[in-house]
């Protein structure tokens, strides 16, 4: 199964992470399929930069976010236009 979730880099206790898409079954910062944004939680306000096109691309195929992953794609907007394309179907 295919998951959206956080890829953690950066440096020790300066955070930064990329949103990809990886298998369910691979480490944390193994390997992944695509990179569909960034989130920078260390700036004020918290950086946030996601590809929408790729983001609904993986979410039609079936990949699930994580929750973290899930709550910034309904901040950016994105899980609201999933949602509707689902009930248009």
């Amino acid at each position: 199964m295919v998951k959206l979730r956080l890829k953690r880099m950066g440096a020790k206790k300066v955070p930064f992470y990329r949103i990809v898409a990886a298998d369910s079954r691979s480490r944390r910062d193994g390997r992944d399929i695509e990179m569909i944004g960034t989130y920078d939680p260390t700036k004020q306000p918290a950086i946030v930069n996601i590809d929408e096109e790729k983001a609904l691309e993986w979410l039609n195929k079936g990949a699930v976010p994580t929750e973290t992953v899930r709550s910034l794609l309904a901040k950016n907007g994105t899980m609201a236009k999933y949602n509707e394309s689902k009930k248009n179907k």
